[in-house]
C-alpha cells in the first residue's frame, strides 16, 4: 500500500520532521487532498531503513506494510494562502 511512487519503488517513502517542508514542496506542490501521518519509527523495526537520496540526505524507507499501531496521529495537510502546505506544528 502507498502512493503510486511507493508501489513503483517497492517501499513506502517517509520524511523526517526536518524534511517535510521540502518534500511536500518538491513532490506534492499544490495538492489539496493530502494527509500528514506521524509514525513512531521505533515501532517499525528492521523494515525501516535509512537510505541516501540523490542529494545525499538520508531518508527513511519502509520495506513492508505499515503497522497501524505505530501511527501517532493523522491530520489533513492544508495549503496556506501562499499555496504552500501549512505545517503549524513545526513552527516555534
Amino acid at each position: 500500500m502507498g502512493a503510486p511512487v511507493d508501489l513503483a519503488d517497492g517501499f513506502i517513502h517517509f520524511s523526517t520532521a526536518s524534511q517535510l517542508v521540502e518534500t511536500a514542496a518538491k513532490h506534492f506542490a499544490g495538492q489539496t487532498d493530502l494527509l500528514l501521518i506521524a509514525v513512531d519509527a521505533g515501532q517499525l523495526g528492521p523494515a525501516l531503513t535509512w537510505e541516501p537520496s540523490r542529494g545525499g540526505d538520508l531518508f527513511p524507507h519502509l520495506y513492508g506494510p505499515l503497522d497501524l499501531s505505530a501511527v501517532l496521529r493523522v491530520e489533513p495537510l492544508a495549503l496556506g494562502l501562499d499555496g504552500r502546505h501549512n505545517f503549524p506544528h513545526l513552527k516555534p
